[in-house]
């Protein structure tokens, strides 16, 4: 194996340890007592700017909020720009800000899959598996192996498990609108400009009107239409809407997972004994 591919082995793990490490530092913000902070939505203003060429230069939100300030206990106004539409009078969630820092919208996103720790230590793990394998380290690499599989496919199943126990709610939602985001220009060498479109829907929610530009996306303006109805789910625990359920192809894929990890862990006897 040459100098150069050794080296591309490190590339995954590096990657997945420097995203998973981001994704820890978020939810250690998150988690910290008294983070997040009750707040209501009193305007929601669309701002869209083009260049000369009508190329898109801003297209968000301008989202004013309502709460009450922890520290002061007094009521205060924030704008904040957001890619996604509030309907007025919508709950929200604020993350409170240290130091002196304003307080943050939390957007509105599924959770992912891994957890963040998982995936930071399993990125860790990669860089590891790559060094062992590198230095011919037959053993130590297979033991990464395994504890990679076995970690993924439990988060997995755990992560399943979690959304069926918290009780998701389906919430019936309709398509009003699609929100259009250029992610390329036409130019001599891409034919056609690129787009990504969005669902924007309305549904009801104890009663209170909600709207909401989804995350779920695709290329194809046909695939979302007005007028069409999909389903979100109501998180009465976290008190959120999602737009993913429990998957069982995710937990297929965990068990799989598991699976293999226990079978790498099994190898690894055979080849110490």
């Amino acid at each position: 194996m040459t100098d150069l591919s050794q080296l591309l082995l490190y590339i995954p793990g590096i990657v997945i340890f420097l995203v998973g490490s981001g994704q820890v530092r978020q939810w250690l913000q998150i988690h910290r007592k008294g983070a997040c902070i009750q707040a209501q939505v009193v305007s929601c203003k669309h701002v869209v700017k083009k260049d000369k060429k009508e190329r898109e230069l801003y297209n968000y939100y301008d989202v004013g909020v309502t709460y009450t300030n922890p520290d002061t206990k007094r009521l205060e106004r924030l704008a904040v720009k957001s890619p996604t539409e509030y309907a007025l009078n919508q709950p929200v969630r604020m993350l409170r800000g240290t130091g002196g820092i304003q307080p943050t919208l939390m957007e509105q996103k599924d959770e992912f899959p891994l957890n963040p720790w998982v995936m930071m230590i399993g990125g860790a793990l990669l860089i590891i598996l790559a060094l062992e394998q590198n230095q011919g380290n037959e053993v130590p690499a297979m033991a990464c192996l395994a504890l990679i599989f076995l970690g993924v496919g439990v988060n997995l199943v755990l992560n399943y498990l979690s959304l069926k126990k918290r009780g998701l709610r389906p919430v019936e939602a309709e398509i009003t609108a699609l929100y259009t985001r250029q992610i390329s220009q036409e130019s001599k060498i891409l034919k056609n400009s690129k787009f990504t479109y969005y669902p924007v829907v309305r549904y009801e929610l104890d009663g209170q009107e909600c709207v909401r530009r989804c995350n779920i996306n695709s290329s194809g303006e046909k695939n979302f239409r007005v007028g069409d109805h999909m389903k979100l789910y109501y998180d009465p625990q976290e008190k959120v809407v999602l737009e993913k359920h429990a998957s069982a192809a995710s937990l297929a894929v965990g068990v799989l997972l598991t699976a293999l990890g226990i079978l790498v862990g099994a190898s690894i006897l055979t080849v110490v004994l």
